[in-house]
């Protein structure tokens, strides 16, 4: 049996982040998630190679997106800050909270820069930037392709470690706890525009 509705839940979402917030929240969620995955199996010896093909344009190219949605979700969290956490919550777990936002944040450029240029130092293309006429900005280089891949490779395994931990974090407080921090991003969409 889950616990009843505490008071933070049932007050208005005031507290909770703002539609463009969100927006770029659960579109970023959304990839990552669809990627990680990708990853994992489009490298696997023996696939089809027509589908080892569409898995690795669809990882380079939705990785290209991905970064372009941190890096507006940075600047969006620049010009407008985090509504406060509600003040039951214990002040390790607000530690925790803002930590693992920022870690993810970082990883995930981490993760992207390293596959772009793992990419373009591999002399592979990016379909996405070459249809927008977008040249390759570092040099073809085997030396620098292998560097990339490895910095990609092991950079992914925080990123699956942080996104458990924080779609964990994000279920006990939406399920068990519930404390209000889950509504601060749920649902996507607010009606009142905010």
């Amino acid at each position: 049996m889950l616990p009843r509705m505490t008071v933070a839940e049932s007050a208005p979402q005031s507290h909770g982040y703002r539609t463009p917030a969100r927006v770029l929240h659960w579109l970023t969620a959304v990839l990552v998630l669809a990627t990680l995955p990708v990853g994992q199996v489009m490298v696997i010896d023996g696939l089809p190679r027509a589908l080892q093909n569409t898995l690795f344009i669809f990882h380079k190219n939705v990785g290209v997106v991905i970064l372009l949605l941190v890096l507006a979700r940075l600047a969006y969290r620049a010009a407008r800050r985090a509504p406060p956490l509600p003040d039951t919550l214990p002040r390790w777990q607000a530690i925790a909270a803002k930590a693992t936002h920022w870690l993810l944040y970082g990883l995930l450029i981490v993760m992207a820069v390293s596959g772009y240029i793992r990419v373009e130092a591999g002399d592979f293309p990016i379909e996405l930037l070459d249809a927008l006429g977008i040249p390759p900005l570092v040099p073809v280089n085997k030396a620098l392709a292998e560097s990339a891949q490895s910095v990609h490779y092991f950079v992914r395994l925080a990123v699956f470690a942080l996104v458990a931990l924080h779609v964990l974090a994000a279920l006990h407080h939406g399920l068990w706890r519930r404390d209000g921090v889950f509504r601060r991003m749920w649902p996507p969409v607010v009606r009142s525009g905010r």
